[in-house]
């Protein structure tokens, strides 16, 4: 049976690229959704060329009265995808601390504050799926990622620790860790990308993950492997061979 096809999830950052990517791609499965983010204009664009199967709410994550309001207009969903997301390529060095705070608020905190306004509900009724959207730094520190790497990261620890406490509930927790996906904000990098994604296909492997139910997806293999099994190297032999890896 299908987890897509008549359901609709609130997609959570839904105006650019993977958000994007993955509404089109809910609806072609035969599903319905609900597009938030800041922004109306793109929003309204978008649910106009999914009619009907799809509604706008608009969203800030940063803030508390706006997710109150969000969530009581999206409603009773049966799924949520939380893809809200905020990149400055950023290193130690040039630490811009209101700009990797303002990272944190949108990829970290942002999810606390939408999904513990929606999760407990889910709970109460038996039922619902929760997808988020990580990423392989999530793993390891990275060089250049003061703000983004850590705010992955905790996403990653959220959802584990989502994944213990609703067990036996009837919600199913996910997260899906992509690497690089072409889209406004991996533009900003001046490095070379390996295993570069068009939002298309990483959407695909999401809304793939949804279906099967599987808790966690790395992706693309191989350049997913450099991170996940390099959890077990020694940090400095980690970096030396993420070096290499985009010079290559």
């Amino acid at each position: 049976m299908s987890r897509i096809a008549g359901r609709e999830f609130w997609i959570i950052g839904a105006s650019e690229g993977l958000g994007r990517a993955l509404a089109r791609g809910i609806v072609a499965r035969g599903g319905r959704v609900v597009l938030s983010a800041r922004s109306a204009g793109r929003l309204q664009d978008l649910a106009a060329e999914l009619a009907p199967r799809a509604r706008v709410v608009t969203l800030d994550v940063t803030d508390d009265d706006s997710a109150d309001r969000a969530v009581r207009e999206a409603g009773s969903t049966d799924g949520v995808i939380y893809s809200a997301g905020r990149y400055e390529p950023m290193r130690a060095r040039d630490w811009d601390a209101a700009e990797s705070v303002a990272m944190a608020q949108v990829n970290f905190v942002g999810a606390l504050r939408v999904l513990g306004r929606v999760v407990p509900e889910m709970a109460r009724r038996g039922r619902g799926q929760v997808m988020i959207v990580g990423s392989l730094s999530a793993h390891r520190g990275l060089p250049g990622a003061i703000g983004y790497g850590a705010s992955k990261a905790a996403l990653l620890s959220l959802a584990q620790t989502m994944r213990a406490d609703l067990a036996g509930t009837g919600v199913t927790v996910q997260i899906a860790n992509p690497g690089f996906i072409r889209t406004r904000l991996t533009e900003k990098n001046d490095f070379d990308m390996p295993s570069l994604m068009d939002p298309e296909d990483a959407a695909a492997r999401i809304l793939d993950q949804i279906e099967s139910g599987r808790f966690e997806t790395n992706f693309p293999r191989p350049f997913a492997l450099l991170f996940t099994l390099g959890r077990f190297l020694p940090l400095s032999w980690f970096h030396r061979i993420f070096r290499r890896a985009q010079k290559d």
